[in-house]
């Protein structure tokens, strides 16, 4: 058995809590991690691997990093998908008997970590917990620890939607039951989400404020996260706000899918928001605006009273020109409020950061003026809801100085005046400092030494320093020697020993007052922390709100307006991400009407010609809207949209096994059956990762279930050319193509959405542009000019085409599947008529199927 030191008895001691955590044990100055937590560590950390006795006949691994630098170091261990125990000494060394007592203190984890350089202001940090509430429904329940924010929601769908929404919100630890941990581990591995596992609940009447606002079937999920939070955090949770219940019908309901087809948070390709809905709306100028725009984003209203009061405010302030430009400029000296508030209750608030708070404060009198003097009915609404908190102000303007340092430990941090007693140390610690320069003076003028001077160090204290040179001219009976240096003396006298136990003494009580009264203000501030989080809500709103009324301005957009029928009228509208990126070139905008007797359109073109981006642009006109934004469009008349299903776009999913088409069927397959008539569906090129007639067969029955068991609004684009003659059979479906033209040989897209079929794909012309091979580009022609021609000569479906080979004679004539008979039996000849009277471009791909299943029968019977 190994014999360990009582260190390291206590340090395996403490260990074993924490498995699957990095333990930071203080040693005096240091973080030290041992075995193998010092192995992984120093290779993760690059930092030096050493080894120390440890009372075992083999020295053991070790590395350590300062205590005033580890912050650093944890910060990029949680980045790395770790997790932190903060082991600290909990009693002074000097009072300890045998081994000092230590304490795990925080356990920092990758959804719960507050601070540093991976916490971007404009982004929420949330932690999530899911459980299972059916075999298609999960409870998710999410909080971002650092703000105090709190959500519960319901998520259809099993332990893949589940990795799908925490993607959606960027969540990258999630609190499971042991069930669900088996389920999502693969997935979570792949997507590098943390799954951490909480056994317990936090009690009903420690949690009933946090969760009474939301389902009881919701509570069991919220109340595992509140009992992690604790378990982990080890410290007040006044700060977490109660969890609010996302009521899916009170939302535009978009899918992780389709918000990362319509790019409105990230980019498809980069993954960063350049390109996105996000980049172009973003003119926020506080953190918590930042976060606000997101959560709108992947929230749009779907309830019209709602939308139209957001609207309202954005159109009122795009009259206040002036008072809106005032208001950006004070918002602009706001800090991140939510932050500094769950910092206070955290308890790791500094100087600065209340004095931060304090200079936030101060601006919202001014704020709640300009809304009150505008003479608008909605800002004036925004002016009298402002809470300028006061007292928060007066207390903080009183208690912190001006420019308090980093460091709460020393000094200067609270203001001259605050505490009789704290005035008094300094008092005399400032005169001592006084008296200490004039005996300094007084010295030199009975020694005759100009460079005599009197200095202090932490170890010998105040002293009088001479150097060797002139000790000869000092008159040393009044001196006594304190210490000898290489070319000088330093001494003491009685008078300046009785200044010194008086100076230092005032110093130190003075730091000691200071920090406890710091401490003290900083309770206080606990009880006015749902106060300060309210005045933050309604900030990032107004910060919101000027963001939508200057991009509106900046890129020319108009004010939507909402009906109750289902009747989307959109003209001359635009991509607004496009338009931006195109910067001085001219975006040609292009209509949609979708009415009550045409919600279905076909749209057919060349590829290149800009069909996903006319349907991306009518889904993003709505998204707007429905945020509560002015759109890019000269009209648009819109019905509330509860849904947006996009399949836009080639990918796979190789970690699932999933091939491109199965991803477009599953995400077709996700739309179809949660769609409702209040729906915007958009597919592209559906069926074209399969076989020319399975992927027109498909695409066909899809727009066939669509306009007779859904009726949403539909936007279908396709290759599949023959599928516009269903125009003919879908009443609501309407034919429509984005134009291009020929020109010296040449493809000229004019990305113009005009009404009818294309007649033309271009595809060979595309590839021209692409810079194929003219060898295969002129092969490419012979071959569909070969193709058109046996087209325009086929007169059923089912004609052989016969194709010309390079280097292999054509076939003179059809070989026939059937052996030759002299007379056909009466079977032979039924099916022969059913043939002939067959109307082929009439019948789906389903009764066709089923009429050549009877066909077939009747041969092979006889009958």
């Amino acid at each position: 058995m190994t014999t360990y030191t009582p260190m390291m008895r206590q340090y395996l001691l403490i260990k074993e809590d924490y498995k699957d955590a990095f333990l930071f044990f203080r040693l005096g100055d240091f973080y030290e991690l041992f075995l193998d937590d010092a192995v992984q560590a120093s290779q993760l950390l690059e930092i030096t691997l050493t080894s120390r006795d440890a009372g075992s006949k083999e020295r053991i691994p070790m590395c350590g990093v300062p205590h005033h630098s580890a912050k650093n170091y944890i910060e990029t261990l949680v980045a790395k998908g770790y997790k932190v125990a903060i082991c600290e000494q909990t009693e002074d060394p000097k009072a300890a008997k045998g081994v000092v007592k230590r304490e795990v203190v925080q356990l920092i984890t990758p959804g719960t970590i507050m601070e540093g350089k991976s916490i971007d202001g404009k982004t929420n940090h949330f932690l999530a917990c899911a459980e299972t509430l059916s075999p298609n429904e999960l409870a998710f329940v999410y909080s971002d620890v650092s703000t105090g924010e709190a959500n519960a929601q319901i998520v259809e769908g099993g332990a893949k939607e589940c990795i799908q929404q925490l993607l959606a919100y960027n969540i990258r630890e999630v609190i499971v039951t042991e069930q669900l941990q088996i389920e999502l581990t693969e997935m979570a591995e792949n997507a590098g989400i943390v799954l951490s596992l909480e056994r317990e609940e936090m009690a009903q009447d420690q949690a009933a404020y946090y969760v009474e606002n939301i389902p009881a079937r919701l509570q069991p999920a919220a109340k595992r996260l509140l009992q992690y939070i604790e378990r982990t955090q080890m410290r007040s949770l006044s700060h977490l706000q109660p969890f609010t219940f996302t009521e899916t019908n009170h939302y535009l309901r978009i899918d992780t899918n389709s918000k990362r087809n319509l790019e409105l948070i990230q980019s498809i390709r980069g993954g960063d928001q350049k390109g996105t809905l996000l980049w172009l709306l973003d003119e926020t100028v506080t953190a918590m605006g930042g976060r606000k725009l997101k959560q709108w984003l992947h929230q749009p209203l779907a309830t019209r009273s709602a939308i139209e009061t957001r609207l309202a405010i954005v159109t009122d302030l795009l009259e206040e020109f002036f008072i809106r430009g005032e208001l950006q400029e004070l918002l602009k000296q706001v800090y991140d409020l939510e932050r500094l508030a769950g910092r206070v209750a955290f308890g790791n608030v500094g100087g600065r950061d209340l004095a931060q708070l304090r200079e936030s404060l101060r601006q919202v009198p001014q704020i709640k003026k300009l809304l009150l003097e505008s003479g608008k009915a909605t800002l004036t609404s925004l002016g009298q809801a402002l809470d300028e908190c006061s007292e928060i102000e007066a207390l903080l303007s009183k208690a912190i100085t001006d420019h308090p340092p980093i460091s709460i430990k020393e000094g200067d941090v609270i203001r001259d005046g605050y505490h009789e007693k704290l005035d008094e140390y300094r008092d005399a610690s400032r005169n001592g400092k006084d008296w200490i320069l004039k005996l300094e003076q007084k010295e030199r003028e009975l020694t005759g030494i100009k460079n005599l001077k009197i200095g202090y160090n932490r170890v010998f204290g105040y002293y009088i320093e001479l150097t060797k040179s002139n000790i000869a001219s000092a008159d040393l009976t009044r001196y006594e020697r304190k210490q000898t240096l290489a070319n000088a003396e330093r001494y003491i006298t009685e008078e300046l020993k009785e200044k010194e136990a008086l100076i230092l003494n005032a110093e130190e009580q003075s730091l000691a007052l200071e920090y406890d009264l710091f401490v003290a203000l900083r309770e206080e501030l606990k009880m006015y922390i749902p106060k300060v989080q309210a005045l933050a809500a309604q900030i990032s709103e107004l910060d919101v709100f000027i963001s939508f009324a200057l991009v509106t301005e900046k890129y020319r957009f108009t004010k939507p307006t909402f009906h109750d029928s289902h009747e989307m009228k959109i003209i001359e509208g635009r991509h607004p991400v496009v338009e931006k990126m195109l910067n001085k070139q001219a975006y040609v905008p292009n209509d949609c009407w979708l009415t009550e007797d045409k919600n279905m359109m076909l749209i057919t073109g060349p590829n290149m010609s800009g069909k996903s981006t006319y349907m991306r642009q009518v889904a993003l006109i709505v998204v707007l809207a429905q945020m509560g934004c002015y759109v890019p469009a000269e009209v648009a008349e819109l019905p509330i949209t509860d849904q947006i299903f996009t399949r836009i776009g080639a990918a796979d999913d190789l970690a699932a096994g999933q091939s491109t088409f199965m991803v477009e069927m599953l995400e077709s397959q996700h739309a179809i059956t949660h769609a409702t008539q209040n729906s915007l569906l958009l597919f592209d090129e559906i069926g074209r990762g399969t076989s020319t007639y399975d992927g027109m067969s498909l695409a066909q029955a899809m727009m066939e279930y669509i306009h007779t068991e859904i009726g949403a609004n539909t936007l279908f684009s396709t290759h599949y050319h023959e599928l516009t003659e269903l125009e003919e059979q879908l009443a609501r479906l309407q034919n429509v193509h984005v134009s291009a033209t020929e020109r010296d040989g040449k493809v000229v897209f004019l990305h113009k959405v005009k009404k009818g079929a294309a007649d033309k794909s271009y595809g060979v012309h595309v590839a021209e542009l692409a810079d194929m091979p003219q060898a295969i580009i002129e092969r490419a022609r012979v071959l569909l000019r070969q193709f058109e021609g046996n087209d325009k000569s086929s007169n059923t479906a089912h004609q052989e085409i016969t194709v010309e080979v390079a280097q292999v004679p054509a076939v003179d004539e059809q070989l026939s599947l059937f052996s030759p008979v002299e007379e056909l039996s009466p079977s032979q000849k039924e099916v022969l008529d059913a043939l002939s009277k067959c109307n082929v471009m009439g019948t789906t791909p389903m009764q066709a199927m089923n009429m050549l299943y009877e066909l077939q029968q009747k041969l092979v019977n006889g009958k």
